[in-house]
């Protein structure tokens, strides 16, 4: 499959709590086998499905056995401890989606494994039409519990439109653009680019340049404090964070801490091994 990391990178490591955004396809299914991962654990996180074509079974050690389907958003709770499966199904044609992850505060990293679907109804704006599935925005307020005041929306906006939209002054925010050419806060960004802006606007003017709908996702929240270590599927403070989440996920490959998966069908994933040198925080960018 074609995957861009458009986050972390180099010079940003978060977005709010935003620490992970995976954008892959459009890939016909046909010529790349389609999605078919494992199940693997994680820790300290909350993984957020969306997808724009195609359809996922999802199944993890909760029990939940659930379908990722567009415009559905799933939202996993991983914090001490879970695992799961993502597999793409036989009705899928062309996979095309994002994997988003949020870092949990510290005060909530080991809460218990937890699953929410959501459905969000498109709120239609002059030039635009808004999918919010998580936080606020448009007048929309997604029902989906987090630990963090979090946005997260999908727009696609008109040929040639203009929209400007309140938001909080709090959050920074974050633009991944799918299709289209977008101005966003007077920055052009094209498909596969993620744009930034710090706290401290009211509004967010964003404007489509292109001659067809351009789709892009609006990520946001108040900036993230705490430094992370964020290596594989775990989310920690430490290293020894790290090498004791492996060690537990290698212990049979689920056990006591992440529980097994039911239905899948095939072994779990094995954890890569560390590096020699100690794993680092991943500090916030400078503003």
């Amino acid at each position: 499959m074609t995957v861009r990391r458009t986050l972390p990178q180099r010079t940003r490591s978060l977005i709010g709590a935003w620490c992970f955004a995976d954008h892959y396809g459009p890939d016909p299914v046909a010529d790349t086998g389609g999605m078919d991962v494992a199940p693997h654990p994680h820790i300290g996180l909350q993984t957020v499905s969306w997808l724009f074509t195609g359809e996922i079974e999802h199944r993890d050690s909760l029990g939940s056995h659930a379908f990722v389907r567009p415009g559905e958003l799933n939202l996993m709770t991983g914090g001490h401890g879970i695992a799961h499966s993502e597999v793409s199904t036989p009705r899928t044609t062309v996979l095309h989606g994002v994997q988003l992850w949020v870092a949990l505060p510290d005060e909530h990293r080991d809460a218990p494994r937890d699953f929410q679907h959501h459905a969000p109804e498109p709120v239609g704006v002059p030039g635009a039409e808004i999918r919010v599935f998580l936080g606020s925005l448009a007048g929309s307020t997604s029902p989906v519990r987090t630990f963090t005041p979090l946005l997260g929306a999908e727009l696609v906006l008109e040929p040639g439109a203009e929209l400007t939209l309140a938001v909080d002054p709090a959050f920074e925010h974050g633009l991944l653009v799918d299709t289209g050419e977008v101005r966003f806060a007077d920055c052009s960004l094209r498909p596969a680019e993620l744009g930034h802006l710090d706290p401290g606007p009211t509004r967010l003017a964003l404007a489509n340049d292109s001659t067809t709908p351009a789709r892009v996702i609006l990520l946001g929240g108040p900036p993230f404090e705490e430094e992370i270590v964020m290596w594989w599927n775990f989310i920690g403070r430490s290293h020894e964070d790290i090498v004791r989440a492996r060690a537990e996920w290698m212990d049979g490959l689920g056990g006591v801490r992440f529980g097994e998966v039911d239905g899948y069908g095939g072994a779990p994933l094995p954890a890569p091994e560390l590096p020699s040198v100690p794993l680092r925080a991943r500090r916030r960018a400078p503003r």
